[in-house]
């Protein structure tokens, strides 16, 4: 049985951790990649993968719950991930100078 405990407990943190990661990635993309990308809000993916990553702290890996958080967050990495990463600049936030332009900083004519 402790063979069994073990790898329980291995197989909830590599869940723990797969679902952190994916509410991490979603917090650092653009909100107007989301709509760019025509999916779901950055709002409404953060909320499911909060709660996917909290449930997954609490509940034990053979209950309901996490399953439908695992679901929620393969649902994220499988479609909504590729999508926002195939937009330009990979849908994440920059934080770029106000001067910066379409091609680049602006150099003032130089």
């Amino acid at each position: 049985m402790q063979g069994f405990a073990g790898f329980m407990w291995l197989l909830s943190v590599a869940l723990i951790l797969f679902s952190g990661f994916a509410l991490i990635d979603a917090a650092t993309r653009h909100e107007d990649a989301y709509r760019a990308a025509s999916k779901q809000t950055k709002p409404f993916w953060l909320i499911i993968l909060g709660i996917a990553f909290v449930v997954n702290l609490i509940f034990n890996i053979l209950s309901f719950l996490p399953v439908i958080g695992l679901v929620a967050t393969i649902v994220y990495m499988v479609d909504v991930r590729p999508a926002l990463r195939g937009l330009p600049g990979g849908g994440r936030s920059r934080r770029g100078s106000s001067s910066d332009g379409p091609y680049g900083p602006y150099n003032g004519g130089r």
